[in-house]
């Protein structure tokens, strides 16, 4: 029988789209090898993108979650939460202040709209003129440009007795007065951020899930690093004169030892002045951005 016999060649196993179906009904119905390892990482990552795209679409903001990294929103907010924000602009309710999805704790507390255990809206922040990551922090009450806002204040939440004692009084731009629920002042009057910009916020928070963000903060830690130190030449280094060290009970009399919690600690260095020791500590809660 001749090769040329009217019917087409067979196809070569070896090549081809018979080939590719092969590899990936093999692939497809593995049960064990490297093929089913290959399938399931595969998987793993198309359900997260899945998931990524869904929360995206909703949220209308990239990253969608949030990871608490301090404690100033306590105990509404714990360090180690994820946190589900919206755009700054999305789901605006009825109370929200023009030109945001924003509700105020002062127009909150009129309308009974509340959030994390308290009146308005708990936003996410980035404050340009200040170090670190952004803050998730309340918004108080809204100020115009030019307003004395004293008087709307809480006294409670401030340190000072007239417009002209409180930083950012008058106000020198239009935006919101923030403060952590844990926190006993105002972040604009205890310097942590200036009066918050509408286009600084970059979401509010809707939904918290417990310890889900200490993913975030572990990974974040492991990937830190110090910053190396140049080493020293022997020669350079000048002889120590023997110092006469005090007995163990009179070592630590004119020492005065500052102790803090790892929850308490600020992302920022401390700087702690003599006259406010004895009041307490004030901390912003840092928000790190964790994608879906």
């Amino acid at each position: 029988m001749s090769d040329d016999d009217g019917r087409p060649p067979s196809p070569d196993p070896r090549r081809g789209p018979a080939s590719d179906e092969g590899v990936l009904t093999r692939l497809r119905t593995a049960e064990e090898g490297p093929l089913l390892f290959v399938r399931e990482v595969l998987t793993s990552a198309l359900a997260v993108l899945a998931v990524g795209l869904l929360l995206f679409a909703v949220s209308g903001v990239w990253p969608p979650m949030v990871a608490v990294e301090s404690g100033s929103m306590e105990p509404h907010m714990h360090k180690g939460d994820l946190v589900f924000i919206t755009g700054p602009e999305r789901f605006a309710p009825d109370a929200s202040v023009e030109g945001t999805a924003v509700v105020t704790a002062e127009t909150g507390a009129e309308v009974d709209y509340r959030k994390f255990g308290g009146p308005g809206s708990v936003i996410v922040y980035d404050d340009p003129g200040s170090a670190g990551p952004p803050i998730i922090h309340r918004a108080m009450f809204w100020v115009d440009e030019g307003e004395n806002w004293y008087d709307r204040a809480n006294p409670e939440y401030m340190s000072a007795n007239n417009c002209r004692e409180l930083a950012n009084c008058p106000a020198d731009y239009a935006g919101f007065i923030t403060k952590g629920d844990n926190n006993p002042r105002y972040d604009q009057v205890s310097g942590i951020a200036d009066p918050v910009r509408p286009e600084w916020i970059q979401g509010v928070a809707r939904v918290r899930i417990p310890l889900l963000g200490w993913v975030r903060l572990t990974l974040a830690n492991s990937m830190a690093t110090t910053t190396p130190v140049a080493p020293v030449s022997f020669d350079s280094v000048e002889p120590v004169e023997s110092v006469d060290v005090m007995p163990d009970d009179t070592a630590t009399d004119d020492v005065t030892t500052i102790e803090a919690t790892a929850a308490d600690a600020p992302t920022a260095p401390l700087q702690v002045e003599p006259s406010e020791l004895s009041e307490p500590s004030e901390t912003p809660m840092r928000a790190g951005a964790l994608a879906a």
